[in-house]
């Protein structure tokens, strides 16, 4: 699988700062120090709908962890998977009377597409769920060899008791888990498993779904969380620098994820850090696919809408928090990006120096873009009242704004 192509990332004078970040498994902030080559997984969209806005959220979060490492001279492995095998995916087909491998090809190219105008970097490796069942197969028969999984009328199942960490990405209580695995996916009510709480590692055969040879598995299709621990696996080893999706994957995914990850290698933890970015919600709810309040970007792109605006409306948020779309904070983005441009046409302006180093200052401080906004807002204030004799100073700005927010000026 293909993944979008790469705008280019304008180079700065001088040289960022390393990022600190909140990561979940410890509750608070970490100071990343990746080496030359940072190491980034971020979990992919299931392809039955187009690209909403929580989704934009989310991976204009990465976008802007792989900018700061970036601008302090690493490079970036940077990997993302598609689940296109799973059952919302399927119900989904089956409901619109379409062919499931033509819909996750279809949403999936409409991904490409919006990732491409808002400007995400594109991932090195975009690996779809059925290409990676080669690779799937192997590890759950290691762990159910290892007696770290069992059989249940065919289908295997993980048994989190194997791995003495489990628990240590969430943090939550066994309540609140068998609450959140019958929310989101998992089957915690079905008889016969050793722990409500273990997920499927590989689901066997049903009549009119589509299967893969398992080896000594039989026939079948993978579970969620094997799927992205055999991809991060292949492409980035253990202890990569940062997991990365939205909050509501904090549990089960990624707790089941590093718990598969953990018994399979012997080492922990999975990631460094645990990167979780907040939900965006429309008429007071979180926007998600199961209760249709979307809004689309794709759909925001046919009615005109400027990505660069799209992507200023995500940035005025900090990452972590829950924020609700409304029509207004789309006006003030597009107001903001007008203003900016205007500033950057001018011949001159005041230095952009210090600017510069405030982006970079707000961005390695868990990326809070929001204060690098309020930077650049005050740059073009004072440009307005003040002026400049600084000819360099708005292509500086322009550079700076699209090396490190990911907008062009």
């Amino acid at each position: 699988m293909h993944a979008w192509p790469a705008s280019e990332v304008p180079a700065l004078p001088g040289q960022g700062r390393d990022l600190r970040i909140h990561d979940t498994a410890t509750g608070g902030l970490v100071t990343l120090d990746p080496g030359p080559v940072a190491r980034i997984y971020v979990c992919g969209i299931t392809p039955y709908d187009a690209t909403h806005m929580g989704h934009a959220a989310t991976y204009n979060a990465f976008d802007l962890v792989q900018r700061v490492w970036l601008d302090t001279k690493r490079q970036v492995h940077y990997v993302q998977n598609v689940t296109d095998v799973d059952d919302p995916l399927l119900e989904r087909a089956e409901r619109d009377g379409v062919d499931w491998t033509a819909l996750a090809e279809k949403e999936t190219a409409l991904f490409r597409e919006d990732m491409t105008a808002l400007r995400m970097l594109p991932p090195q490796h975009y690996i779809g769920a059925v290409e990676a069942i080669p690779g799937i197969v192997p590890l759950v028969e290691r762990l159910r060899d290892a007696g770290a999984a069992y059989e249940l009328e065919g289908d295997i199942y993980f048994s989190v008791e194997s791995d003495p960490h489990f628990g240590q990405v969430s943090h939550l209580d066994a309540a609140a888990m068998r609450l959140l695995s019958a929310e989101r996916g998992g089957d915690p009510d079905r008889p016969g498993k050793k722990n409500p709480l273990d997920p499927m590692l590989w689901m066997a055969a049903r009549e009119g779904e589509p299967s893969w040879d398992g080896a000594t598995l039989g026939r079948g299709r993978p579970g969620w969380h094997i799927e992205c621990v055999a991809i991060a696996l292949d492409h980035l080893g253990m202890g990569f620098d940062v997991q990365g999706g939205g909050s509501d994957l904090v549990f089960p995914h990624h707790e089941m994820g590093a718990s598969h990850a953990q018994v399979l290698t012997g080492e922990f933890p999975m990631a460094k850090a645990y990167v979780h970015a907040g939900m965006v919600a429309l008429d007071g709810e979180k926007m998600s696919k199961s209760k249709g309040n979307l809004v689309f970007v794709s759909r925001l792109r046919r009615d005109g809408v400027d990505p660069a605006a799209i992507r200023l409306t995500l940035l005025a948020h900090h990452y972590r928090s829950d924020w609700e779309w409304t029509d207004q904070v789309l006006r003030d983005a597009v107001a903001r990006l007008g203003r900016w441009r205007a500033a950057v046409s001018r011949p001159d302006g005041p230095s952009a120096e210090v600017l510069v180093e405030e982006i970079r200052e707000a961005l390695a401080n868990d990326l809070d873009s929001p204060a690098a906004l309020a930077a650049v807002d005050r740059w073009v204030e004072r440009q307005r009242a003040d002026g400049g004799t600084d000819t360099g100073a708005p292509g500086v700005v322009s550079r700076a704004v699209d090396a490190l927010l990911g907008v062009a000026l």
